[in-house]
């Protein structure tokens, strides 16, 4: 569990990390491997999930040897079935990294919403709607796993 006690903003108990795959995480549906190394770091204090269309297939056999549970989504409404798996998990336990158009419910939803835009952008609209704005997972990671700069960013 992470703890993030913002002043002025609020306070957040997170249990889950939950994440987009393919734009997010993976760029052509590769992770690099300091993503794999910074996402095992996190495994240790957050239970990561990670959503997915699996556009390129890759997504279990990237995943491998990292504690995550991976949920491949069925092809339509993939807005809803990310904000459905939000619901289930509860809320007000999740930080959720997305960057697509398909990620805009899901972000919504999480006590912490972060968006990645890497190599494939972002969708415009999610930017003025989530906590934070990250340029790689790799920077929104090591936010995560240094909640000072969390802080400092949303504290009024």
């Amino acid at each position: 569990m992470i703890t993030i006690d913002i002043p002025g903003y609020k306070k957040i108990d997170a249990k889950h990390l939950v994440l987009d795959y393919n734009g997010t995480l993976a760029i052509d549906g590769k992770l690099a491997d300091s993503t794999k190394q910074l996402l095992k770091q996190m495994s240790e204090q957050l239970i990561i999930h990670i959503l997915t269309a699996d556009t390129f297939g890759t997504s279990e056999q990237e995943t491998e040897g990292i504690n995550c549970k991976l949920k491949i989504l069925q092809p339509s409404m993939q807005d809803i079935q990310k904000e459905t798996y939000l619901t289930n998990l509860g809320k007000d336990q999740i930080i959720a990294i997305g960057n697509g158009q398909n990620d805009r419910l899901m972000l919504r939803q999480a006590a912490l919403s972060i968006v990645i835009i890497q190599q494939e952008g972002a969708y415009a609209k999610l930017i003025s709607e989530s906590d934070i704005v990250c340029y790689s997972i790799h920077d929104a990671l090591t936010l995560l796993l240094n909640p000072l700069r969390i802080i400092a960013t949303l504290r009024k």
